[in-house]
């Protein structure tokens, strides 16, 4: 399987991020608010690492083959991500009023953690982008 750096490095984050993010969700609810534990926590860490998967994927497509449509395939990427939020968010919250509060402030929570890995990381690579075609224009060839 090939697969790029960036992904590689993407992935390897997103990881990361979702190991911590979620041990330390699991701590903070289960023994600092202990009353606020709800069982469908697992679900959230999960949901947020698949939607990750799913973006680095098209990410690199997109990359590979369309270049030119990266920052509209970031700005699609995001509004898909907030409607299927809310799809499942109201669908928790219908399923599960007792817990619906909890759920949709730890939801919140990840999802402003998750927009910010995620945008730091497109930035990072557009950035690295300009710098690597700048450095391209000043080169002479001897």
């Amino acid at each position: 399987m090939n697969m790029s750096i960036t992904k590689r490095n993407f992935l390897g984050y997103l990881s990361i991020l979702t190991l911590v993010g979620g041990g330390l969700g699991a701590l903070v609810l289960h023994y600092l608010e202990p009353g606020h534990y709800f069982g469908g926590y697992p679900l959230i860490p999960v949901y947020f690492y698949i939607f990750g998967v799913f973006y680095i994927y098209m990410f690199d497509a997109c990359r590979r083959h369309a270049p030119e449509k990266m920052v509209m395939l970031f700005l699609v990427a995001k509004v898909l991500k907030m409607i299927v939020s809310v799809f499942l968010l109201i669908i928790y919250c219908v399923a599960v009023p007792d817990s619906a509060i909890e759920f949709i402030f730890t939801f919140l929570a990840f999802y402003l953690g998750y927009l910010i890995y995620e945008s730091w990381f497109f930035f990072v690579f557009e950035w690295n982008q300009k710098l690597k075609k700048k450095s391209k224009k000043y080169e002479t060839v001897a």
